[in-house]
């Protein structure tokens, strides 16, 4: 039998999901409620957004990677990276968005940028030589 990398308990992934979407859900409600629309809590915004949003796509990334598996599976890092990807996209919608710059062409441009960052990452993984297989 081999020592091959399979993809982490759903549980783990879940239960850290609960804690993103937890921290980023509480804290925009307490920031939209308790502070006022300047420099530093719009950094905030982004970094709560950051974490709401990568927080929901935890479990979504998960189920894509035991939908479509690939070699060598996703591992746990894996999984946090393109939740964290998912994340960074909101916030650069939700930028472009403030900005009233943001439409549907520059979202899905940008969403092919990340979505192919990612692929070259998981390709650059996968092309690492392993001297044990």
């Amino acid at each position: 039998m081999e020592n091959r990398p399979v993809l982490p308990p759903f549980r783990t992934i879940l239960a850290f999901a609960a804690f993103l979407i937890t921290v980023g859900v509480v804290g925009l409600v307490l920031l939209f409620s308790l502070t006022t629309p300047t420099l530093g809590p719009r950094w905030l915004l982004f970094f709560l957004t950051t974490f709401a949003a990568a927080g929901v796509f935890l479990p979504v990334a998960y189920f894509l990677h035991l939908r479509f598996p690939n070699n060598p599976p996703a591992e746990t890092m894996v999984l946090i990276r393109e939740a964290l990807f998912f994340g960074a996209y909101c916030d650069f919608m939700l930028w472009l968005q403030l900005g009233g710059v943001l439409n549907l062409a520059m979202g899905v441009f940008i969403f092919m940028g990340f979505v192919a960052i990612e692929l070259l990452v998981r390709l650059r993984e996968r092309s690492k030589w392993n001297p044990q297989a």
